[in-house]
């Protein structure tokens, strides 16, 4: 682990949790803020920690998320770069501002993602242009991916075989990376430490049978683009990250039926996650917790009529 990095990137920490794959991890540091104002950048992303990846091979890498601004993006292509690195790919997990912030640090390489998250990114960009979308910062210029791909797909870095992977978790565009032979799913936000973010109630049982389909993989290893950073750092989560996960989707479901159960505390709500050492409870994820109970309380009364 080392920080070389100086003033919106000065807690940039890259870790290297296997020979070759790095993560770009910044946030969790009390009091740190990227912003002195309101913005998304704080919200979502460094006050929950955030890690983009990068899969080295060779002279290549495999960028997977552009970070949360154009100075994060610069300071992972300069590493790259001091890493002997001459071509790169960038794989953009979804279309959330906090994964394809930089994108045009890397505007000369080709930009893959599904095409569920280049129809969102299309979509929002004017939005996400000028800032009326999600707020500031502005996201200016946003690049399109100008590669996609439906289902599956697998890449070659160096000698690496990555298989892209789409799914509907936490967001309908979600692509993960899965490296078979090494036994490590590069998550996105598809899992965080220590919940996952709601952003669509109606597809709570979807995202149930993705990661259904995630756990089948039988991975070794889990990296999440939020979670925390000393985990990350040797190793990542256990495959157990991914029933968790399942876990507290179910109780969410299961406020429909008792909404009473929305009062209880959130660290009990996972305490036996927390308990076994799958999840690290976190404070800031209380937030996200209480907005997860609005936003699914909301949809199951709009359905009622």
């Amino acid at each position: 682990m080392r920080a070389t990095f100086a003033g919106m990137t000065q807690d940039l920490r890259i870790l290297e949790p296997f020979p070759g794959i790095l993560a770009f991890y910044d946030g969790r540091i009390p009091g740190h803020r990227f912003l002195p104002f309101d913005n998304w950048v704080d919200d979502g992303a460094i006050s929950l920690g955030i890690a983009s990846y990068a899969i080295l091979g060779g002279t290549e890498a495999l960028v997977y998320d552009t970070h949360v601004s154009i100075e994060h993006a610069r300071a992972i292509r300069a590493e790259l770069t001091a890493r002997g690195i001459s071509r790169i790919t960038v794989v953009l997990s979804h279309w959330h501002l906090d994964h394809v912030a930089g994108t045009e640090v890397f505007a000369d390489c080709p930009i893959i993602a599904n095409s569920r998250t280049l129809a969102h990114l299309r979509d929002h960009k004017s939005g996400i242009e000028d800032a009326s979308f999600h707020g500031k910062p502005a996201i200016a210029p946003l690049i399109l991916p100008d590669r996609t791909f439906e289902g599956e797909m697998t890449l070659t870095v160096g000698t690496r075989q990555v298989r892209l992977i789409e799914a509907n978790i936490h967001s309908d565009d979600a692509t993960v990376l899965w490296l078979a032979d090494e036994g490590i799913l590069l998550a996105g936000d598809t899992v965080e430490d220590c919940v996952t973010y709601v952003g669509a109630p109606a597809d709570l049982a979807l995202h149930l049978e993705d990661l259904d389909r995630l756990a089948a993989l039988e991975p070794r290893h889990v990296l999440p683009n939020h979670g925390d950073a000393g985990v990350i750092a040797t190793g990542g989560y256990p495959a157990e990250i991914l029933r968790a996960t399942q876990r507290y989707i179910r109780w969410l479901l299961g406020l429909q039926a008792a909404p009473v159960a929305a009062h209880r505390p959130f660290a009990e709500v996972i305490a036996a996650d927390v308990a076994l050492g799958t999840l690290i409870y976190f404070a800031p994820y209380e937030a996200v917790h209480a907005q997860n109970i609005r936003r699914c309380l909301d949809h199951w009364q709009e359905e009622a009529g």
